[in-house]
């Protein structure tokens, strides 16, 4: 096996375990995780793969890592760098029991970002959907497919794709003080800002980043009511995304993968 051990690149830590490092250190570029190596990609395009979008820890190798790790899956995942324009990525109107507040996508048209399209296998997106909680009624996430145009997912050699499933959370995402969803800014600037910001959330977590992860972690309850207090208080709003989820829930039509959409004129 060639490539590059995930310690030798910078990407062994995993969030779940180190939650103020939150999203966790992204490759540099596209490439394919295997156990705890980067390989070299052969292809940005896997048609028997299901593509997903990774707004947060899920483009962190050291995290997925710690999740296949669990369910004893060890095959592959193809990790492609993207230029996707539409989304926006905000914060998470929930408390994970992780210890953190992660991202989750919202509905921004004009903005262009670069992301990771990690296509996954029939094991690997069951593992991935069950730590997100799309099985569980009272799950955190769904998996919803955004379709092109409405998000244009492009790859380094030109490809666009025809849209791209991601996870979008059920409780909303947290809004800035003109009422738009804000952007996540990394745990420690996140946790820091929020804190200030309220003697509620103190009172709960404390008053320091570190000691947020600490009684988060230590505490599911306690996450509870940290995510109940982010909408009584008026702090979520919607990702203006929900009707894709809402639509693969109810079983409408709504796409899923298929071919790409051609690629760009040089």
């Amino acid at each position: 096996m060639t490539g590059r051990t995930l310690e030798e690149l910078g990407l062994a830590e995993a969030p779940r375990d180190h939650p103020l490092s939150y999203p966790g250190a992204w490759p540099a570029d596209s490439g394919v995780l295997c156990g705890d190596r980067m390989l070299p990609a052969d292809r940005l395009v896997h048609p028997d793969r299901v593509p997903v979008l990774a707004v947060g820890s899920n483009a962190c190798p050291g995290q997925l890592r710690h999740k296949m790790a669990e369910f004893s899956v060890t095959s592959g995942i193809p990790m492609v760098k993207a230029r996707v324009t539409g989304l926006g990525v905000g914060v998470s109107a929930h408390v994970s029991r992780m210890g953190y507040v992660s991202a989750s996508p919202f509905r921004a048209p004009a903005a262009v970002r670069e992301l990771f399209v990690t296509w996954l296998d029939a094991r690997q997106l069951a593992v991935v959907d069950a730590s997100e909680g799309v099985p569980l009624p009272a799950g955190n996430y769904d998996r919803a497919w955004l379709p092109a145009p409405d998000v244009r997912i492009e790859l380094a050699d030109g490809t666009a794709l025809a849209g791209a499933y991601a996870y979008v959370n059920r409780h909303g995402v947290l809004r800035d003080g003109d009422g738009a969803p804000r952007h996540h800014p990394g745990q420690r600037p996140l946790l820091a800002g929020l804190l200030r910001a309220s003697a509620e959330l103190r009172e709960l977590f404390g008053g320091t980043p570190e000691e947020f992860c600490a009684r988060a972690r230590a505490d599911a309850g306690l996450c509870d009511r940290g995510t109940e207090l982010f909408a009584q208080r008026g702090w979520a709003t919607a990702s203006g995304l929900e009707r894709y989820a809402d639509a693969r829930r109810s079983g409408e039509r709504t796409g899923g993968p298929g071919p790409v959409r051609g690629r760009r004129r040089p």
